[in-house]
């Protein structure tokens, strides 16, 4: 009785700022989980539709003794806005989502905290603008205030590197309501970098309310290519060796096990919709045709010989400057021993760029759960070997409990090689997932049962990869609650981390645990 009545009273106060407020059982059900875990109980869930209301009601929640938390599009899997106490008010940002200022003049875009990669992008084409990191594959819900606090990767990233890249300048609110302004729209940094002191945060350190991006010219044209390799090693120096000659905008790979998960889930050239987007894309009714017919032809079994699958996207200001790109990609991919296959894959994705989010699930309905890391490109090959080790040593666990695995790659410009094993396994879905996927593609996929043994093993595996992860010094991106990031500081490095969070959030109340910060 004592925590409804409680919750009431957060309630209350929180709808005073004016903002939308969720403390209906199934509503605080639902905001409690990311894709891959469920956290503590929810007091309330609010949805401000103003940076004013969003202020106001941080800073009611906070007097009143609850922690406050930031969710974007909910598309985490590391626990970014899930929490291991009850009693937090979550902050749905994703009422925030205009889009504030397109300044052509002087290159910049600023938005609020909860616009989408997909809205963004969709509203700067006809301006034959974007931002150089351009969004994520999850951008038709993923929003850009989270792609910040997590930091992120895909369109873009060959050559621009992570989202954080692009940020000029943030609006934030603090724990106890302020708002405060920090860099200039046109450069950065001025002095001490204080924007990147709240970017790839995960929320530690405060709520991003408005966010200012750098902008730059809309490619002319885009090439493609698509390789197949007998050996992850050829595959890795393939990748390197293009991002560190500024080849490619995207460049990422499969390894067996998930060009086999892909090639079952995906219909690749039968999908009618992603096909006549494709063609779309090409320019010209005989061209779009021509490119439609061949990637129909191709099917889904231009693949199934490939034991590791790469895929490069190259853009320009002239075809002839793609086309250039590409064929030095091309050259680099045969001379490591690959062999050209059809470039489905990269033309699909490029012009569908937003997709919908059905690969959450596997193709048997299985759970998803992706664990990555940054590496150094001369340090990739050494993980992976150790990744092998660990799967084999797991094999008779994962075996007993239905436990699969796919390992993607890519290339971060400027960075190294980004490895990501995910984990399959046969469970119940969650309600974000439920939600997330279109109800179409979740009415053609199996409906597990809840399975406790798997998902015990499953975070007992994870586990072991974060810390190999650790032990081969990489970095990562949404680090959460997931990753081992202040085991990973220099001592003094960690000291000032701690004096910043006591600085801008003395009680504590501010995403608690995320960054490792308790």
């Amino acid at each position: 009785m004592m925590a409804t009545l409680a919750h009431q009273s957060i309630a209350e106060a929180l709808a005073a700022t004016g903002a939308e407020v969720l403390s209906d059982a199934d509503s605080l059900d639902f905001y409690a989980h990311d894709i891959f875990s469920r956290g503590a109980d929810l007091a309330a869930v609010v949805r401000p539709h103003t940076k004013q209301q969003l202020a106001d009601a941080v800073g009611a929640a906070t007097r009143a003794g609850h922690a406050v938390a930031p969710r974007g599009g909910g598309m985490s899997y590391t626990g970014g806005y899930t929490q291991t106490e009850p009693g937090t008010v979550l902050v749905d940002t994703g009422a925030l989502d205009r889009i504030v200022e397109v300044n052509e003049e002087d290159t910049y875009v600023t938005v609020e905290a909860g616009c989408t990669w997909a809205k963004l992008y969709e509203h700067l084409q006809p301006l034959g603008l974007r931002t150089p990191m351009w969004g994520t594959l999850s951008g038709l819900k993923a929003v850009i205030g989270g792609g910040m606090s997590q930091n992120a990767i895909f369109w873009g990233t060959g050559r621009h590197g992570t989202a954080v890249e692009s940020c000029l300048a943030l609006e934030v609110v603090l724990a106890d309501g302020t708002l405060m302004d920090v860099g200039a729209p046109f450069a950065r940094p001025y002095g001490p970098d204080m924007v990147g002191l709240f970017l790839a945060d995960t929320g530690a350190l405060g709520i991003k309310a408005e966010i200012t991006l750098k902008l730059v010219r809309e490619a002319e044209a885009n090439a493609y290519a698509s390789f197949a390799f007998d050996s992850r090693d050829q595959l890795l120096a393939t990748a390197s060796q293009i991002e560190r000659m500024g080849l490619a905008s995207e460049v990422f790979g499969f390894d067996p096990h998930l060009n086999a998960i892909r090639m079952k889930r995906d219909s690749l050239a039968s999908d009618a919709k992603q096909l006549v987007g494709m063609m779309r894309k090409q320019g010209g009714i005989l061209k779009g045709l021509k490119e439609g017919a061949r990637v129909a032809l191709a099917g889904r079994d231009f693949l199934k010989d490939a034991n590791y699958s790469l895929h490069v996207l190259a853009e320009g200001r002239s075809q002839n400057a793609a086309d250039t790109d590409i064929k030095a990609a091309r050259q680099i991919a045969l001379a490591e021993g690959g062999r050209e296959v059809e470039n489905t894959i990269p033309k699909i994705i490029r012009a569908n760029p937003f997709g919908p989010l059905n690969s959450i699930l596997g193709p048997g309905g299985e759970r998803w759960g992706p664990i990555h890391g940054l590496l150094p490109h001369s340090k990739a090959a050494t993980f992976c070997n150790a990744l092998d080790e660990l799967f084999a040593d797991e094999a008779e666990r994962m075996n007993t409990h239905g436990i699969h695995y796919g390992i993607l790659f890519a290339a971060v410009g400027g960075a190294g090689m980004v490895v990501e094993p995910c984990l399959y396994w046969p469970d119940a879905a969650n309600p974000l997932i439920e939600q997330t996927m279109e109800a179409g593609h979740r009415a053609r996929v199996p409906v597990l049962d809840s399975n406790a043994p798997a998902w015990k093993a499953v975070q007992a595996i994870k586990l072991r990869i974060v810390n190999l992860f650790y032990e081969h010094g990489a970095s990562h991106f949404q680090i959460g609650r997931t990753y081992r990031y202040r085991d990973s500081l220099d001592p003094r490095a960690d000291a000032l981390l701690l004096a910043i969070k006591r600085e801008l959030d003395p009680d504590g109340r501010m995403n608690p645990g995320s960054l490792g910060l308790d």
